[in-house]
């Protein structure tokens, strides 16, 4: 957790599922990262059906867009810095086609 905001200092809060809600990981979290503010997304408890949860969203869309490169749709790398270069890649690939847009 440290990597990315010690790279991107401007980077002040943190989306995370309400699987980290515990005491333990915030304890964690304000020790490695005291000017990280942590958000909870939470379902709601009168939501029947599907319902889009707030800033989620976000998270599903880039994998769904990593997840056309056919590169990265299957488990094809021995080695992990390997996969992690082409996820590189296709993210790079991502942010030209949305910067280039007019």
């Amino acid at each position: 957790m440290a990597t990315p905001f010690g790279m991107f200092p401007f980077l002040r809060k943190l989306y995370a599922d309400a699987g980290y809600q515990g005491p333990k990981f915030q304890a964690a979290l304000k020790r490695v990262l005291r000017q990280v503010q942590l958000q909870i997304v939470r379902c709601s408890d009168t939501a029947q059906g599907f319902e889009v949860l707030p800033r989620r969203w976000v998270a599903e869309r880039t994998i769904a867009w990593l997840n056309r490169c056919r590169r990265l749709a299957k488990d094809w790398e021995n080695l992990s810095c390997t996969a992690l270069a082409f996820l590189r890649l296709a993210s790079i690939r991502i942010m030209m086609r949305m910067l280039c847009q007019t």
